[in-house]
C-alpha cells in the first residue's frame, strides 16, 4: 500500500507502508552494494575506523576517559550524516554512474545547505548528550575524583551509584537516539538526492517511522547491533559494519519513499 500525497500534503513525498521483514531485505541489498564496490566501501569504513582511533587516543591522552563511553554512544547520533558518501555510492550503483572514492568523499548533494543544517542539528544533539552525560556523571559519582579507566566499568556495574548512572544514562541516551533516528533515517538520503526543504525532509522521515513502527523499530535495532558490534571490536569491525549499514540505509530510504 502506498500513501497518497494528500495524507501529508501535496509538497511531501509519498510514504509507503512496509512489511515487517523489509529491514532484512535492506541489509541484503546493502551487502550486495558493499561487494559491488569493495574498494570504496571498505576504504570508507577504514577511514572512519582510523578517525575513531584518533579521537579515542585524544580523549585518553587528555585524561578524559570518563567521556569515552558517552562519545562511543554518541557515534550513533551523528552516524547518519557520516554515511552520506555511502548513500551516494549506492545511488551510483543503482543508476550505473561511475563509482569512485572521490565521489563518495565529496558528494554533490541536491540540497547542500539544508543537509548541512541537518548535520549541525545532529551535532547539537551530540553536544547536548555529552553535556548531559557529564552532568549525570557528576550527579551520581561526584565531582571530586574520576575513576581510572580500568575502574569505570566495574564502578558502573557493581556499585549502587554506578548502576543508577547506567540506568538513567541509558534511558536518556535511548530517548535522544530515538529522536535522532526518527528525524534522520529518511531525511539525510532524501536531502542528498532531492531538492526539498529541511522541514519537508524531517517531517517525511518522522512520518515514515510513524506509519511503519514495527519495521522501523526492527531496523533501528539492527543498526544499533551492527554499530555496537563494530565498536566493541576496538573499532575494527566498523570497516565492515559501517559501510554495510550505510548502503542498507539507502535501500531503506528507497523502499520507503521510492523514486
Amino acid at each position: 500500500m502506498t500513501v497518497t500525497h494528500s495524507e501529508l500534503g501535496s509538497g511531501f513525498p509519498p510514504v509507503r507502508r512496509l512489511e515487517l521483514e523489509r529491514p532484512w531485505t535492506w541489509l541484503s541489498a546493502g551487502w550486495q552494494d558493499m561487494w559491488q564496490a569493495p574498494g570504496v566501501s571498505l576504504v570508507y569504513g577504514a577511514i572512519f575506523t582510523l578517525v575513531s582511533f584518533v579521537i579515542t587516543a585524544g580523549v585518553l591522552l587528555a585524561d578524559l576517559a570518563y567521556l569515552l563511553l558517552p562519545l562511543v554512544a554518541g557515534f550513533m547520533l551523528v552516524g547518519p550524516m557520516l554515511a552520506v558518501g555511502l548513500y551516494e555510492t549506492s545511488r551510483r550503483l543503482e543508476t550505473g554512474a561511475p563509482v569512485t572514492l572521490g565521489a563518495a568523499l565529496f558528494v554533490a548533494t541536491r540540497s547542500p545547505m539544508r543537509l548541512a543544517f541537518l548535520g549541525v542539528t545532529l551535532m547539537i544533539v551530540l553536544l547536548v548528550w555529552m553535556r548531559l552525560a557529564t552532568l549525570l556523571f557528576a550527579l551520581f559519582l561526584g565531582t571530586t575524583e574520576v575513576p581510572p579507566m580500568a575502574d569505570i566499568v566495574p564502578t558502573l556495574l557493581f556499585t549502587p551509584n554506578g548502576l543508577s548512572l547506567l540506568i538513567v544514562g541509558s534511558a536518556a541516551g535511548a530517548l535522544l537516539a530515538t529522536l535522532v533516528f526518527a528525524i534522520s533515517v529518511i531525511s539525510v538520503p532524501l536531502l542528498m538526492e532531492r531538492d526539498v526543504d529541511f522541514m519537508t525532509a524531517v517531517i517525511t522521515s518522522i512520518q515514515s517511522v510513524l506509519r511503519n513502527p514495527k519495521p522501523m523499530l526492527l531496523w533501528a535495532w539492527l543498526v544499533a547491533l551492527l554499530t555496537a558490534g563494530g565498536l566493541v571490536t576496538l573499532y575494527l569491525g566498523l570497516i565492515i559494519t559501517f559501510p554495510l549499514v550505510g548502503h542498507a540505509t539507502w535501500h531503506a530510504y528507497r523502499d520507503t519513499i521510492g523514486r
